[in-house]
C-alpha cells in the first residue's frame, strides 16, 4: 500500500510507496504545470494526426468547392469528430497500458501513470482514468464551443464545468485529476536518468560479469520488471540495496562482496527483460511473479 511521509510539509510532492514486495518506492508527484505541458504536448500531436487525415480526405475529393461540396464538407466533418473521439482514447489508453505506462508527451516531460496501491497498473484502471477525461475535458469543451443550437448559459456551465475540473488537482495534496481517483492512479515523475547506458554495458562493463539461468529470470514477470526500472530510474542507493537483496534471496545468487548492487539490478534487469520478450514472441506472456502464463516458472 501507499503511503505519505508524515515528515514532509503539505506541499511536498515525495510520496513514499511500499509494492507488495516490500520495495520502498520514493516516488515524487508530477506537479500540476509537468501534468499540463505532457497534455498539450499530446493534445497538439493529436491535432497534427486529425489535420493530416483531414487534408488526406480532401485529396480524395471529399469537401472539395464544386458540386455537392456542402455534403463533402459534412461528410469530412462527421469523420473529424469521430476520429478524434476514437484517436484521443486509443491514443491514451494504448499508450498508457503499454510497458512505459506513459503517452508521447508524458515520456518527453518524464511523467508515467503508476498505481496508488503499488501494485501493477492494470488495463482497467487504465481505462476508467481516461474515460472520465471525456466527462472532465471534452465534454465541456463540446458545450464551450456552442453553436447556433446551444445558447449561451450552457456554453457558460460548461466554461464552469471545465474550470472545475480543469482546477480539481490544485486542491488536493496528491495532485490527483477524478480520473486518477475514480481508476486508483497517480502521475509521478521518473525521468530516464541514463538507465540505457547501464543496461547497455556502460556501467564500468560489469554488466557482462552477470550470467542468469532460465530458472532465475523466471522468477519475476512484467510487473516486477516495472517496479525495478523504478528502482533504477529513482538512483536511491538505499532502496537498490534492499532491493537487490531481496532479488539475491529469490533467485538463490550466490553473493560476491565485490559486486555493485547496481550493477547486479541493471544486469537481472536487462537479462529479465530479453526472457520475458522472447517468450512473448511464442505467445506466453506473464503479468508477474504468480502468472504461471503458458510456460510455467516459479512462483
Amino acid at each position: 500500500m501507499a503511503s505519505v511521509n508524515p515528515a514532509l510539509p503539505p506541499g511536498a510532492t515525495e510520496r513514499t510507496l511500499i509494492t507488495p514486495e516490500g520495495v520502498d518506492l520514493k516516488l515524487k508527484l508530477a506537479t500540476a504545470g509537468q501534468r499540463a505541458g505532457a497534455f498539450l504536448i499530446d493534445f497538439i500531436l493529436l491535432v497534427l494526426i486529425l489535420t493530416a487525415f483531414t487534408v488526406a480526405l480532401v485529396s480524395a475529393g471529399l469537401g472539395t468547392v464544386g458540386s455537392g461540396s456542402l455534403a463533402g464538407l459534412e461528410i469530412v466533418a462527421v469523420i473529424w469528430l469521430l476520429g478524434f473521439f476514437l484517436l484521443r482514447n486509443f491514443y491514451f489508453i494504448a499508450f498508457e497500458i503499454g510497458r512505459r505506462s506513459a503517452t508521447l508527451g508524458k515520456r518527453m516531460v518524464g511523467l508515467r501513470v503508476v498505481a496508488r496501491d503499488g501494485g501493477r497498473l492494470t488495463a482497467d484502471a487504465v481505462i476508467a482514468r481516461n474515460l472520465m477525461r471525456e466527462i472532465e475535458i471534452f465534454l465541456p469543451l463540446s458545450f464551450m464551443a456552442g453553436g447556433e443550437g446551444v445558447d449561451g448559459w450552457i456554453a457558460l456551465i460548461g466554461f464552469a464545468w471545465a474550470g472545475i475540473f480543469l482546477f480539481f488537482p490544485l486542491f488536493n495534496r496528491d495532485r490527483l485529476r477524478v480520473g486518477d481517483i475514480v481508476a486508483g492512479t497517480w502521475v509521478v515523475h521518473a525521468p530516464r536518468r541514463k538507465l540505457e547506458i547501464d543496461l547497455a554495458g556502460g556501467h564500468g562493463g560489469e554488466a557482462g560479469d552477470f550470467a542468469f539461468t532460465d530458472e532465475q529470470l523466471d522468477a519475476y514477470g512484467e510487473y516486477e520488471l516495472q517496479t525495478l526500472e523504478n528502482v533504477l530510474r529513482a538512483g536511491n542507493a538505499e532502496t537498490e540495496a534492499n532491493v537487490a537483496a531481496t532479488i539475491r534471496g529469490k533467485i538463490g545468487w550466490e553473493w560476491r562482496g565485490e559486486e555493485e548492487d547496481r550493477a547486479f539490478l541493471s544486469a537481472y534487469y536487462a537479462a529479465l527483460s530479453a526472457r520475458l520478450e522472447r517468450r512473448m514472441l511464442f505467445g506466453k506472456r506473464r503479468r508477474d511473479k504468480f502468472d504461471t502464463g503458458d510456460g510455467g516458472g516459479s512462483a
